[in-house]
């Protein structure tokens, strides 16, 4: 049985977004949708799975609400469900930059449809910056862009501040995974006096869709927030799997590292491990491991 994922976000301002958790939340678990909602004051945000038709209802459902009426999304398909909850959140924000006064649905720049992406990063004048966390950089990204190295997302304005000067980069290009992250931070740099600021309408996941293989800029693979790890063109899924006990992405050559136990630790996390760390990584698969065989 395939599933469908869906990814979705928008911008809106939600002066009552906490009345809208107990009906979004009743109408996922009738059309058993299993993922993540985030409601806050300034949109929506979400990443969910389920059947064709299940996904389709709760999708009607979203633009039924006046708020989300022309609400974006896009879709890949799952041999197996990526989520095993359902979660319908709220917070302070829909994606954290740590910058209140930030406002999208004040401005934010101009948006570059797919097709038109491979202009604007080919441009010298343009100083094009990948706006993902360090690990997410390092499984792909689009050429000529910039790694600001980040931990999070918090950690952008810091980088901007530091290091692109609007006088001396006065036009920018950003683009993330959905186009959530790079959206916000288009609106954050345009309160810093950058004078052009463009960003990847839809995402890498969008471009990935929709721009063929021989044409593409990017080069690697992009990281999902779910069980697939990473897609490729075609929004295939990739060659990645994910570390168990830190949830770092893997490849075949870190599970040949001798600091790689199943379920336990990787290259990446084995320098942190201590007894106790063992011990809640096979309480934890024990877990997992029941709930499979109880579901």
């Amino acid at each position: 049985m395939s599933y469908i994922v869906a990814t979705f976000y928008k911008f809106v301002a939600l002066p009552k977004f906490q009345d809208l958790r107990q009906p979004i939340l009743a109408e996922c678990k009738s059309q058993e949708i299993k993922g993540t909602v985030l409601l806050a004051a300034e949109g929506i945000n979400g990443t969910i799975a389920g059947t064709r038709q299940g996904i389709d209802n709760i999708l009607g459902y979203l633009r039924s609400l006046e708020s989300f009426a022309d609400l974006e999304h896009k879709e890949s398909n799952a041999d197996k469900l990526p989520f095993t909850r359902l979660k319908v959140r709220l917070k302070k924000e829909i994606v954290t930059l740590g910058k209140p006064e930030v406002d999208p649905n004040q401005k934010v720049g101009t948006y570059v449809r797919p097709q038109d992406w491979n202009q604007i990063i080919s441009d010298p004048e343009i100083t094009v910056i990948d706006t993902r966390n360090q690990y997410e950089v390092e499984i792909g990204t689009f050429q000529r862009a910039i790694n600001p190295e980040t931990e999070s997302f918090r950690d952008f304005p810091e980088y901007i501040a530091q290091n692109i000067n609007p006088k001396q980069h006065p036009k920018v290009a950003m683009f993330c995974t959905g186009g959530i992250r790079c959206e916000k931070a288009s609106s954050y740099l345009l309160s810093q006096g950058f004078e052009e600021v463009y960003h990847l309408k839809g995402g890498i996941l969008k471009y990935l869709e929709e721009v063929p293989a021989e044409e593409s800029l990017w080069d690697g693979e992009c990281f999902v927030f779910d069980k697939r790890v990473t897609v490729k063109e075609g929004l295939e899924i990739g060659t990645y799997d994910m570390c168990f006990a830190c949830g770092h992405p893997i490849t075949e050559a870190d599970k040949n590292s001798p600091q790689y136990k199943d379920m336990i630790s990787c290259p990446y996390c084995y320098e942190d491990l201590t007894p106790e760390k063992i011990e809640r990584q096979i309480n934890r698969q024990r877990q997992k491991e029941f709930e499979q065989n109880n579901s």
